[in-house]
């Protein structure tokens, strides 16, 4: 089953404009690393307060912690790390290290296949 993953930080609400604009145009290199590291299907989505909230898959085969390593190592994500650190309020460190992980508690897909299968 596909590994996913949800993230929260919290956005300098002065800050929100530009966030969303730099956003609507990531650099074409940081694309491809986040790619390359195997993320999959990633949306952030942001609150007109602030909160921030990003989800994603891994690609078959690749693990949370081999995906970290990956970006941790790219020169490139870590400009644009350093490039979008001033729009976190209380972070420290990276926002791609320092982010808080949200625990799944419900999955449609899970629930209807178990619910089927008790049927069965």
């Amino acid at each position: 089953m596909t590994e996913r993953v949800c993230f929260q930080l919290r956005v300098r609400p002065e800050q929100l404009a530009e966030y969303r604009e730099r956003h609507a145009a990531v650099w074409p290199e940081m694309l491809r690393e986040i790619e390359a590291s195997g993320r999959r299907n990633y949306s952030i989505f942001l609150g007109d307060d602030g909160l921030l909230v990003g989800y994603y898959e891994l690609a078959e085969g690749t693990t949370r912690e081999a995906s970290d390593r990956y970006l941790a190592a790219s020169p490139v994500a870590a400009r644009w790390e350093a490039d979008m650190q001033q729009f976190f309020a209380d972070l420290d460190g990276r926002a791609d290290q320092a982010a808080t992980e949200l625990t799944e508690i419900f999955n449609l897909d899970r629930q209807l296949s178990a619910a089927e299968g008790a049927t069965s």
